[in-house]
């Protein structure tokens, strides 16, 4: 029944049963009969919007559904990341994306294409993070994204955790300050759509500083708005304000502040809606750690796969079984990921470490067996 149907024949049953009585009761009658028809009429918006809703879920569900086949059937792996954050996620100056995180996505090309350059990079905005999961248009998201309890809710599921962060501030000297907890009254820039954003905000809040913050839509402008003294100070990941000290022409002109404000856990993530492609990437992310700490890197790999330890010839697919088949890859699969993008520890190396950015990696970032956190669940 359409609803403009539907309040004419409630309101008419409503007159009818008024005409039957007297004034007083008239109206009550008339105000009855409005209330029923409204909230029929939000009943049936209710009814409309679910419906959409269903819709749209299912429809992003059939998308995710079988996301394995979906790639090998394009030929490659959507992956969502930036070019601006050296270190992490940006251009060489042949144009090709490098970075921690980029190797993480050419990791899993390799486990299910074979081919680490397989991968469409899809270059958006930290604000679109969400937005692009909860589509369900990319297969995989890896662009330091801090692992929170609502992201996990309404963006996508996450692998372990590959780097562990905190975020900081920075400040040129000339500012004359020494910790974070003496920025009252200040401007600091600062990207929108981040983690960062929010706890600014919070540390600003706990220790009565009255910051203001000096928003951007991407990490590169918020850096640019800094170095043209637009901003007293820059606050994001500690990682990242190593990276852009290392980029200045004056690195001693500024200075990243001791205090550490927040818990960022970094990993790539991935859309609500298939199970299997989830445990896919964890087991690749799993395969990387464990080959770093069992030894086995990118110019030892034919060697260690025809060794004699148990565990390494389970984990480069020569014997036994840790789930591969089962998951549609090649039992021998962390072989070729090894042997074109290495393993764990070389990865950070050549991006982050000494090779890269200069990050030291003592302390968090190191594997479990030399005091660090960075862990998987075993591989068997």
């Amino acid at each position: 029944m359409k609803t403009a149907t539907l309040i004419t024949f409630i309101l008419t049953a409503g007159l009818i049963t008024a005409c039957t009585s007297d004034s007083g009761t008239t109206q009550i009658a008339l105000e009855r009969a409005q209330a029923t028809a409204e909230a029929a009429i939000i009943d049936r918006n209710d009814a409309i919007a679910e419906r959409d809703d269903a819709v749209a879920r299912a429809e992003i569900t059939e998308r995710s559904s079988d996301r394995l086949a979906a790639i090998k059937d394009r030929g490659d792996l959507v992956c969502a990341t930036g070019n601006d954050t050296p270190g992490f996620y940006f251009l060489d100056q042949a144009g090709s994306s490098i970075g921690f995180d980029v190797d993480l996505c050419r990791a899993v090309a390799v486990a299910v294409l074979g081919d680490g350059n397989a991968v469409d990079f899809r270059f958006i905005d930290l604000a679109a993070r969400g937005p692009s999961l909860q589509s369900g248009e990319i297969d995989l998201l890896n662009m330091t994204t801090t692992w929170t309890s609502n992201r996990d809710i309404n963006w996508g599921n996450f692998a372990p955790v590959m780097f562990y962060d905190g975020q900081g501030f920075m400040t040129t000297k000339s500012f004359g300050i020494e910790s974070a907890t003496e920025l009252r009254d200040a401007a600091v820039c600062v990207t929108s759509g981040t983690t960062s954003e929010l706890n600014l905000a919070d540390f600003s809040r706990q220790y009565n500083l009255s910051i203001t913050a000096s928003v951007f839509e991407q990490d590169d402008t918020t850096l640019d708005a800094y170095r043209a003294g637009q901003c007293d100070a820059i606050t994001t990941d500690r990682s990242i304000l190593a990276a852009y000290l290392e980029e200045f022409d004056s690195p001693d002109d500024h200075l990243i502040l001791p205090e550490i404000i927040s818990e960022e856990p970094l990993t790539p993530l991935v859309p609500h809606g298939d199970d299997a492609w989830f445990d896919i990437v964890k087991i690749v992310m799993a395969g990387l750690i464990y080959a770093e700490a069992y030894g086995i890197d990118s110019t030892n790999v034919d060697d260690m796969a025809s060794g004699q330890n148990i565990k390494i010839k389970r984990l480069l697919g020569t014997e036994g079984d840790f789930g591969q088949e089962a998951l549609g890859l090649e039992k021998t699969f962390m072989q070729e990921v090894i042997k074109q993008v290495g393993n764990y520890g070389e990865i950070y190396e050549r991006n982050l470490g000494a090779q890269g950015i200069g990050l030291p990696r003592q302390g968090r970032n190191d594997l479990w067996i030399n005091g660090g956190q960075i862990y998987a669940p075993p591989l068997r």
